[in-house]
């Protein structure tokens, strides 16, 4: 009885934060059947893609997962991340390049079936959340309706890094409309997929140092942030972060901080609460709003460079 009881309590949780995740998403614009009439094929299109990429390179989700959280935090999820001069500025030079162009090439394939009617910040969306569920991750009903930025952030530098503090991340999510802690420690599971080079590595106790010598020495010099099944999106990032084993200093602070620590427990113990709690922030952070722009016919320039590389090659053409 006590078992069905909690069963119960657990889905009316999920349906509660469902509905106040579309009601935020809606009042950002966004509908999931947004492109239903106009591009009803682009979700199969989407899909196809990245499954075809995850088979090719295993860490492509990783790499989408990046670029979402890069994209949405400086200024709203608008694809300005894939604008020069941004795309080359701070931690995102370090962006997998063909997580990149998969978004590109996935906006050719789209376009191509459906004319120019869906955004390169929709298609980072989908792709990324594809790629979180092919991964073993949770389903999450994306709302879509986002617009393309007309010019990269002017400013990334809040973006975190792997040295930041619990407080300083909670205080950066606060002001990006994710004031719930458990939307800062959900949406670091995503590290459960992840991989840092070795100066990341947080280097302050046996294990760490341990893990220091291993990823010095291999070929690649990169680490597992997950180093329980890396591969594979599930709950052992916060498994890993009770046994302390954390790679990077502001992953294991979840697990010490008062205002996180309770959540870290909960989502080791409860695979269920995290991909429930995952699929709620992503979506708040996925429908945090950028400035009104345009549809990209190339997700890597403005229309307007478009069309002024157009008139140029015109001009050359008639000399």
């Amino acid at each position: 009885m006590k078992m069905a009881t909690s069963t119960r309590c657990i889905a009316a949780l999920v349906i509660s934060s469902m509905l106040l995740v579309s009601a935020s998403a809606a009042t950002a614009g966004l509908s999931a059947d947004f492109h239903a009439a106009s591009c009803p094929q682009l979700e199969s299109i989407v899909r196809a893609a990245v499954q075809s990429a995850r088979a090719a390179n295993v860490q492509v989700t990783a790499g989408l997962l990046r670029i979402f959280f890069h994209d949405c935090l400086p200024e709203g999820c608008d694809a300005s991340i894939l604008l020069e001069p941004e795309l080359s500025t701070g931690p995102n030079q370090s962006l997998q390049k063909n997580a990149v162009d998969l978004i590109e090439s996935i906006r050719a394939k789209v376009h191509a079936a459906c004319g120019p009617t869906v955004s390169c910040a929709d298609i980072i969306a989908l792709s990324t959340r594809d790629a979180v569920s092919l991964s073993g991750g949770p389903t999450i009903a994306m709302p879509l309706g986002r617009t393309d930025s007309l010019e990269g952030a002017d400013d990334v530098s809040m973006l975190p890094g792997p040295g930041s503090s619990v407080d300083a991340l909670l205080t950066l999510f606060n002001t990006r409309a994710l004031s719930d802690p458990a939307d800062l420690v959900a949406l670091s599971g995503g590290h459960t997929v992840g991989k840092a080079s070795c100066d990341f590595i947080r280097n302050n106790d046996d294990f760490t140092r341990s893990l220091t010598r291993q990823c010095n020495a291999s070929p690649s010099k990169k680490t597992s942030l997950d180093t329980i099944t890396p591969d594979v999106f599930d709950n052992k990032y916060f498994v890993a972060l009770k046994a302390r084993h954390g790679v990077f200093v502001s992953d294991q602070g979840l697990a010490d901080h008062p205002r996180t620590s309770g959540l870290v427990t909960t989502f080791a113990a409860n695979q269920t609460a995290f991909f429930a709690q995952f699929a709620k922030s992503f979506v708040k952070m996925g429908s945090i709003p950028g400035p009104k722009g345009e549809i990209r016919r190339n997700c890597f320039r403005p229309n307007s460079r478009l069309e002024m590389d157009a008139g140029s090659f015109g001009a050359v053409a008639d000399e």
